[in-house]
């Protein structure tokens, strides 16, 4: 992807010092959780809130209608077939690039079924809108356990990384100086960790204000301006 003026990203990197990387230099730690809870069509408008929570917190907003629909409808699954109140868990994960969803019941025989419904079929949709919005999905088996799954394309070139992002790239360019400034030893190696890239983003924003300062600027005034931006601008 190109930076601007018609360089890389990892060109405008190797101007400035700051050693290339594979994909994203500051990964991102996506750690896999699981949540039980009983199969309730009370419980969908909950679930739906702790996928947006944590895609959000995952850097995947993009994914969260997708995952939101997916999980909604392996849930109502568990509830029609298996039965209200049924012991299950959610289990969310990477798998590569994708977002792996698994929902979990003590039922091995009711396995899920792909049926052809139409638009006006009140039942019977739930699979085949999975079917449509997810890359994949399948069930495993296990000894006393169902494991119904989807897996989600991200735009991810894989499990650590983010979308690709005119601003953000810039931001890596930049922060990747105040690091490898901070800590010389990260200069080489192929990743930083997130803690030191918030203290070299604390530490941007401090020289920012410092410089608008000896230049006789609002500092408040464009911080407020910055913010404004950020918020109205596409997540």
């Amino acid at each position: 992807m190109l930076f601007y003026d018609g360089e890389t990203v990892n060109q405008r990197r190797s101007k400035y010092g700051v050693a290339e990387v594979n994909g994203c230099r500051f990964g991102i730690d996506r750690k896999a959780w699981d949540l039980p809870f009983l199969a309730e069509l009370e419980e969908l408008a909950a679930l739906r809130r702790i996928m947006r929570l944590h895609l959000t917190m995952w850097g995947l907003p993009h994914v969260v209608e997708s995952a939101q629909l997916c999980v909604t409808e392996l849930v109502a699954n568990v509830i029609t077939h298996v039965g209200p109140q049924t012991p299950t868990t959610l289990a969310v994960s990477m798998n590569g690039n994708l977002l792996r969803i698994e929902v979990v019941d003590p039922d091995t025989r009711a396995l899920p079924t792909l049926l052809a419904a139409t638009t006006d079929d009140e039942s019977g949709r739930g699979m085949a809108l999975v079917e449509a919005t997810a890359e994949r999905w399948g069930v495993v088996l296990r000894a006393d356990t169902k494991v119904t799954w989807c897996e989600l394309a991200t735009g991810l070139r894989s499990a650590d990384d983010h979308l690709d992002d005119p601003q953000v790239a810039r931001a890596e360019v930049l922060l990747g100086l105040y690091c490898c400034e901070a800590k010389p030893a990260q200069a080489s190696a192929s990743r930083v960790s997130l803690s030191v890239a918030e203290e070299a983003t604390i530490e941007v924003i401090v020289d920012l204000l410092r410089w608008l300062r000896v230049h006789g600027r609002d500092s408040d005034a464009v911080m407020e301006c910055a913010w404004g931006r950020f918020e109205s601008a596409p997540q």
